[in-house]
């Protein structure tokens, strides 16, 4: 299920998790989009600051050098 979770600078109390099973990300004129089923669900102006992570998937392994 994908899942994001949106952290404020300096304000760690509005940090929020959004996830839902048909949840997807854009990027519109400034804005981080967040869309299901139902449509736009959370949309997040650039000028926030805020740092979207998305945090359902594990973290990919580095390279192995040979």
């Amino acid at each position: 299920m994908p899942a994001f979770l949106i952290r404020h600078p300096g304000k760690a109390r509005d940090d929020i998790l959004v996830e839902d099973d048909l949840l997807t990300l854009s990027f519109v004129n400034g804005w981080a989009v967040f869309t299901d089923a139902a449509g736009t669900c959370l949309a997040i102006p650039g000028e926030a600051g805020a740092h979207i992570e998305r945090v359902d998937q594990p973290p990919e392994p580095a390279p192995q050098k040979e």
